[in-house]
């Protein structure tokens, strides 16, 4: 395909390809791993990415009146943690001058999210209410279908459509065949008395029976829900105002203690397994004054981030009320950095607004308020950008710099809670009485397994001697039997 097709290619899209495996892994999930099928979706995928410009598709390429009349937004997520990609079908119209604009529309954000979220699937809500005869437009419902089965691999969980009027029944039959077997699964059709068994009413409009008082505008960009930041300490509430300056500085201390567990933990480590060589490379290239070893990293531009995707928080029941996120700075100047949260009112972040020294690491605490438990659909934000070396670092130069830095300096990195009942993945969950415990690293739980498989194979291989030992115990009992009945015979034939 490269070598007959290249010039139809976008160089990026290759080299992705190239690069990342998991790109490729959901191209084959989609293709039910039949690799002839899986290589023809690639390369339709590819000449329609360059042929619709996706990689440079931006706000400032498309007309602004498209974000402006709301028909395509991301917003909320489902009862599954699955982003909401909303089409409001009523603010559609048939424009064969506005078609193809309208089209990189829905391609813009598909890849904005694909890329900020790591192809994380969506799902998608036809919001039908109040639509007619004038809203059809077969050609975009198909442009759109063949987004999510040809060129956004393994992308799509399900599609929601929110009182399809009757009159459009007859051009939905279409679409079921544009749609095929595994797509048509997904399908769910929905009313206001059904709709909620897939989107909890925190994210519906009143429209649709739900409380969420989201009014869409632009600009800014609608692409999340991270709207206020959070303030030192997170929102005030009765719980938090009887909170002393003992239980404050205990939080400080409990960190501390963390950071030996961990610390210790790490030479442990170190002293049991070899370092690999990628380790050796990792080590030379960034050496933070007060590294951390966590389960997984997100390695960033300017800040490594740990853990990479989620939270782990437990119920009310389990009592695990606080979560670890350690920053690396992997540059040479300042980085100032914020947190942002879906869910305010729940959460305390200490420090949400500061900035990390180079080569440095520093800890974020996140702690869930009293009453409140951890939900799937709740995320965090991390925001970081470089200072000037002359820029001071205080309270009133953070707040200025965040007014005058530009948004194409700013990183940003997602992360998502996860909510578990009893097992706990260890090394990022703070407990609130058992600091002091070392949590087990990815390493650990390595070399506990290898050890496991190492003696459960000597088991094998001891079991296999004891039926090779029972097994020749039996033929040398049968041949012994056959021999002293042939000489019992031998013996009664000489007398008779």
């Amino acid at each position: 395909y490269l070598l007959d097709k290249s010039d139809k290619y976008d160089s990026r899209d290759v080299e992705r390809l190239q690069q990342d495996d998991k790109w490729v892994e959901n191209y084959l999930i989609w293709r039910h791993d039949v690799v002839d099928d899986t290589l023809k979706m690639i390369d339709e995928s590819f000449q329609w990415r360059k042929e619709y410009t996706v990689n440079d598709l931006s706000e400032s390429v498309l007309p602004k009146w498209l974000f402006e009349i709301g028909a395509l937004f991301l917003h909320g997520y489902d009862k599954e943690g699955y982003k909401l990609f909303w089409f409001k079908v009523k603010h559609h119209t048939r424009d064969p001058k506005q078609q193809l604009d309208k089209k990189k529309l829905v391609a813009f954000w598909l890849e904005h999210y694909a890329k900020r979220d790591h192809g994380k699937p969506l799902t998608v809500v036809f919001d039908m209410a109040e639509t007619g005869i004038s809203h059809i437009d077969l050609d975009f419902v198909r442009f759109i279908v063949n987004c999510f089965t040809d060129y956004y691999p393994n992308f799509l969980t399900k599609i929601v459509i929110f009182e399809m009027p009757w009159i459009m029944n007859a051009a939905f039959k279409i679409v079921k065949g544009w749609l095929g077997p595994d797509a048509i699964s997904m399908l769910k059709f929905t009313n206001k008395s059904d709709i909620q068994e897939y989107i909890s009413g925190e994210y519906l409009p009143p429209h649709m029976g739900g409380t969420d008082s989201f009014k869409y505008s632009y600009p800014p960009l609608v692409d999340d829900d991270f709207q206020t930041p959070l303030c030192e300490n997170g929102p005030i509430t009765n719980e938090d105002e009887h909170e002393s300056k003992e239980e404050l500085d205990a939080d400080t201390k409990e960190t501390g203690e963390l950071s030996e567990a961990q610390n210790l933990n790490q030479k442990k480590m170190n002293s049991v397994e070899p370092i690999s060589k990628s380790e050796e490379t990792d080590k030379t290239e960034v050496k933070p004054k007060n590294a951390k070893k966590a389960l997984t990293t997100f390695k960033g531009p300017l800040l490594h981030i740990s853990p990479a995707e989620e939270l782990y928080f437990g119920s009310k029941e389990t009592g695990e009320k606080k979560c670890l996120i350690v920053l690396t700075n992997v540059t040479k100047n300042v980085v100032a950095f914020k947190v942002r949260t879906t869910a305010p009112e729940k959460y305390r972040v200490k420090p949400s607004n500061s900035s990390c020294e180079p080569g440095t690491s520093l800890d974020i605490i996140v702690s869930l308020h009293g009453g409140f438990s951890a939900s799937l659909q709740d995320r965090f934000l991390i925001m970081a950008a470089e200072m000037d070396q002359s820029s001071g670092a205080g309270a009133p130069e953070l707040t200025q710099f965040w007014k005058d830095v530009p948004r194409t300096k700013v990183m940003e990195h997602r992360l998502r809670c996860h909510v578990i009942e009893s097992s706990k993945p260890s090394s990022l969950t703070l407990k609130d009485n058992a600091f002091s415990v070392p949590a087990k690293t990815n390493e650990d739980l390595h070399i506990q397994l290898t050890r496991l498989l190492q003696i459960n194979k000597r088991l094998d291989e001891q079991m296999n001697r004891c039926l090779w030992f029972q097994q020749l115990s039996v033929v040398l009992s049968l041949l012994s039997v056959t021999v002293s009945a042939f000489c019992f015979y031998l013996a009664y034939a000489q007398r008779s």
